[in-house]
């Protein structure tokens, strides 16, 4: 079986990733969801949109995003839209917070290992395809952030977080904290909502994942611990499996002392477990083929 293709550049600056979005050899058609995360009032190491603007703008995509489960900035569609323009978004780009308006889009997952269905915004079907550009980091539940990420609790609603959060159990936004899930099992419901969202738009995706300012926190957290390692690069691949399981052996396989840091978060929450089911449930593989460019 041929291994999945993941490109790798050394140099993070906004016309390598739009060079590395190229080199996929894959033209995003229709109308394009650019898949990001404004990052959390407060928080410092989301990348900006000054570093994206180049590949949003090549791509002619509209940034898409989905309103969280937990207090902050951005819970509500009116605080998450004055946040998206406070952090720059609306000043270059089209915005889109998917479940701005109810009711939710039900994806099913027939095949889900502890959901069989996902809840995101209905406004998904205004797109034709999706561009996940992706943050990695570490991440205070996950363990990591990355497409697998992006795809289950980024596309998800705030219904759908607490789904995927509680595993099935529970929808209730007011019940979140005291219904989430035993840890396998959240990870579990991740890889579930990230297959829906890949078999929603039938291979018309692609992965670039931003190895820069790791923190063992996400870009959800309003506090975040500042990064631990130096940048790495940027990866691209049209796998979402095999562009976080590269991020994965790039981290380990650093020479930056920095690493036991985030590797300890990664491996304290189990976080690659997210990856082994997602490859269970076909919709990438962790065999790949690294290639610098």
């Amino acid at each position: 079986m041929e291994k999945s293709k993941v490109y790798f550049c050394r140099e993070i600056m906004p016309e390598n990733i739009v060079k590395m979005y190229e080199v996929l050899g894959k033209s995003l058609s229709g109308k394009v969801a650019v898949k990001l995360h404004s990052g959390e009032k407060g928080n410092q190491n989301y990348i900006k949109p000054e570093m994206l603007k180049k590949i949003v703008e090549h791509v002619k995509g509209t940034v898409v995003e989905c309103n969280t489960a937990y207090d902050g900035a951005r819970n509500i569609t009116e605080k998450h839209q004055k946040l998206m323009e406070e952090h720059g978004w609306t000043k270059y780009f089209d915005v889109d917070i998917l479940d701005s308006e109810g009711p939710d889009k039900v994806l099913e997952i027939p095949k889900g290992k502890v959901i069989h269905e996902n809840y995101v915004g209905k406004n998904i079907d205004n797109y034709d395809s999706m561009l996940v550009l992706s943050h990695f980091k570490g991440h205070p539940m996950g363990g990591y952030g990355g497409a697998l990420k992006q795809l289950s609790i980024g596309v998800a609603s705030t219904v759908g977080k607490v789904w995927i959060h509680t595993a099935g159990k529970e929808k209730d936004q007011a019940k979140f904290w005291d219904c989430v899930a035993e840890q396998n099992q959240f990870l579990e419901a991740m890889a579930d909502s990230a297959s829906s969202v890949v078999d929603y738009f039938k291979g018309n995706m692609a992965f670039i994942n931003i190895m820069c300012n790791m923190s063992v926190d996400c870009d959800c957290c309003s506090v975040a611990e500042d990064p631990c390692m130096k940048d790495i690069g940027i990866l691209a691949s049209l796998d979402p499996v095999a562009i976080d399981q590269a991020c994965i052996d790039l981290v380990k396989n650093s020479d930056d002392p920095g690493k036991e840091h985030l590797l300890e978060r990664i491996h304290s929450r189990n976080g690659t477990h997210t990856i082994d089911c997602a490859a269970q449930l076909g919709i990438g593989s962790k065999e790949y083929e690294l290639i610098e460019v």
